[in-house]
Parts: structure tokens; sequence; C-alpha cells
């Protein structure tokens, strides 16, 4: 029996290894696909410190009414699948009201400040394979409408006052010298320029995966069957092979819920989905120098190893539901708009799901009502970025160690008993 089994080998799964392996337990990662091809590596590879502020539900009428006619490039919903979300979104919507807003940045903000800190360590013990992927100049937040980028500059100056977030605003002849290969219909942008970026997301979490190799951690590849307390741990089986730890970790991101079902833990969790498609650069194809993101209509054009890589903002739906061209299109129309992208270079899109909270904080610590049970789940856009930083909690917490940050605003007792 080893010290630790981890369901889930996303970055969450992955980096929780790494901190537990560094502090000498004996780790057993479980997955039923190879590490980091999940929700770890389909987004727009942004290491977001400067992501004090969560996704919160919009509030503004003529937004939601965007949405609700299915108008908005941003965010879309499966009218099918609203009967089953509309109680997790209530509550999203309800805890992002100004008031509980408020507290959840001042709960979150410590948290995303862990983010770069944490992937710095990491990278600088994976070596030059995750360095040679990173770039530290920042990204772009751009906007169609000088009334948004006023709006959005005085925003980000009062992070930078409360939070220490640094930025510069680049009108649009700085941006255009920036960017040449933009063609126009953007006022400007923030450049957030705390942040990192990551050309092969994919390839920084099998970086991470080899490095808990050679720390000596064992990666078994299969779907776990339950997770069941025994006497002195947990056991799971996997192609009918027992796997037992003393501890065990739940990272399974959108999947989370069907090992925390089973244990009594029915938690307000929900998916909202995204897709990517990359486009040729090598053949008269635009390029970028720096991540660039239409704040208004609700996609990212980020420059990657295989080329343009484009993200679609937030689908509610199922987690299983048939994947739907909608989103994708209208964000490709928008962004021709701004740059003349290649072909595509992807078969199909990809899709995939980020799990979700309804306000907007991921869980991290203990299971109440099982000893030696701990979680990381619920990251939202964020997973990526707070990968790293919440294995240091998990593995600080588990080892009996004072945590870096107050981990009590992401316990999952907030969840239960209501």
């Amino acid at each position: 029996m080893d010290d630790v089994i981890i369901l889930g080998a996303g970055i969450v799964g992955v980096a929780t290894g790494i901190h537990l392996l560094r502090r000498g337990r004996s780790v057993t990662l479980i997955d039923k696909n190879e590490p980091g091809r999940e929700t770890s590596f389909g987004n727009a590879g942004i290491i977001q410190r400067e992501g004090v502020r969560p996704h919160a539900f919009p509030r503004d009428l003529a937004m939601l009414m965007q949405v609700g006619l299915h108008l908005s490039t941003a965010a879309r919903y499966e009218p099918m699948a609203l009967p089953r979300l509309a109680p997790a979104l209530l509550r999203y919507w309800w805890e992002s009201s100004p008031e509980h807003y408020r507290k959840v940045v001042q709960s979150y903000a410590p948290l995303i400040g862990r983010s770069i800190v944490t992937h710095a360590d990491l990278m600088a013990q994976a070596g030059p394979e995750a360095e040679a992927l990173v770039h530290k100049s920042g990204w772009l937040l751009a906007f169609r409408s000088d009334r948004g980028l006023r709006r959005e500059a005085e925003k980000a100056r009062r992070d930078h006052d409360q939070f220490g977030i640094s930025h510069r605003v680049v009108e649009w002849p700085e941006l255009k010298a920036m960017e040449p290969d933009l063609k126009g219909g953007l006022a400007g942008a923030i450049h957030w320029t705390d942040p990192w970026t990551v050309s092969d997301p994919g390839a920084l979490v099998t970086a991470y995966f080899k490095l808990f190799g050679r720390l000596g951690g064992r990666f078994v590849r299969g779907a776990a069957s339950g997770l069941t307390q025994e006497s002195g741990g947990w056991a799971t089986m996997v192609d009918g092979v027992r796997h037992g730890g003393k501890q065990a970790v739940i990272a399974l991101g959108p999947w989370a819920p069907e090992i925390l079902d089973r244990l009594g833990y029915r938690l307000p969790l929900f998916v909202k989905r995204g897709y990517h498609m990359h486009y040729d650069t090598a053949h008269g194809g635009a390029k970028l120098n720096q991540l660039v993101l239409d704040a208004e209509v609700g996609f990212a054009l980020a420059p990657m190893a295989r080329g343009i890589r484009l993200t679609t903002g937030a689908e509610f739906a199922m987690r299983d539901a048939a994947p739907t061209p909608i989103q994708l299109g209208r964000a490709e129309k928008a962004a021709r708009e701004l740059l003349d992208l290649g072909e595509r270079l992807d078969t199909e899109p990809w899709k995939g799901a980020r799990p979700c909270t309804p306000d907007m904080m991921p869980i991290i610590g203990k299971a109440p009502r099982h000893e030696g049970l701990y979680v990381g789940i619920g990251h939202a856009h964020h997973g990526f970025t707070l990968g790293p930083a919440t294995g240091e909690l998990l593995a600080q917490a588990m080892t009996g160690e004072q945590p870096a940050i107050d981990v009590k605003p992401f316990g999952m007792e907030r969840f239960l008993g209501r």
C-alpha cells in the first residue's frame, strides 16, 4: 500500500503528486487517459496572475438578453440542459451579487497570488523542457469600443492599488505596433504584464508528469472503479487490480461527482464547456506575438506551438452531451475581422469541460466526513493557473504543514447541509 493514491492526472493531480513526493510520501497516480489530456490540455495557456476576479454570472440586462436569445459569442446554453443546471446556476447568480462577490474576491486573490510562484517552482525542477514553453511578457485584453477600454482601465487601476497587479493601457497605434498583423477594429487593450503564457499547455503538464516520475511517482492508466474506505486507508480497482493508499485525493475535475456522490457528497458542481481550434501560420496565415482576448465578443487568440489557437467562451451544457459547432463558428467569424487566420489545422474542434462551483471558488482540502480523503476540484476557468498552487495546499494539509494561505474559504463544508 502506498501512502497516497490520487485519482485524476490533470495538472491538479500531477502537481499534488509532486508536492507529496517531495515530502517523502509514496504516490500512485491513476487516470483513464494519459496525464494532461483533458481540461488541462485545451485552455488558452495563461497562468493568470491577474485573475483575482473569477468569472461572475452576468447581471447586465443587455448581456443576459443576448445569452437568452442565443446572440452571444461569449456564452451560450443548451435549452435541454437547463432544468438540471438551474439550481446551480441560480446559486451562481446569487453568489455573483456585489456583496457576495466582494467576499469571493478577497478570498480568491491570495490563491491566485500563489499561481506564478508555484508554477515557477515546478518549472525550475522540471527543467529546460518546461521553461522553454513559457513566455513572460503578459497578454492583451482587447476592446473594440473606447468605452469598454476606459471602463476596464479603471478596474485595472483599482486591482493594481488593491492587489498589486501590474498593467499598461495600450492605445490602438501602440497595439498595432506590438501586433502588426491585427487588421483593425480595436480601440486598444489592457496589457496585463504579470501573467505568463504557455505555448503548449498539454506539453507543460507532460513535463511536470516526467518530474513526477523522476521523483519516484507511479502512474496507473485505467478507469478507477469507485473509491472504498478500508481499515488503514483507501482503495480502488483498476482493470481488476486493487490499488490502495493510506490517504486518497480526488482530482478528477468534472468527473469528480462519479466518486463523490457515492461517498455521500452531493455538491452543486456544474460544467462550462469550451472549444478550441488551431489555425495555420506557416503558409500565409497571420501571426501573433502575444495572446489577445477579445473582451467584448468573448474569445481568445493564442500563439501556440501548433499555430494560433482560438478558444471560445462558456457553453452551459451537460458534460457529455454531443459537441455543438455554433459557438466556435461565431468566434471564428469575429476573429477573422481582426486577423487573417490561416486554414484550420484540426479535423474537429477540441471540446473540454471546466468544472465549476456556484461561488466561483475551487474546493480544496479534506473531505469533512471521512478521514484521509482530500479533494482538489472546481477551478472553473483557472484550473491550469491554479493546479500547482492547489497541489501545494493539498500536500501541506495532508502532511500537517502550515498552509501557504488560508484554505478555509475553499473547504467543502460550505456546500454541505443545505
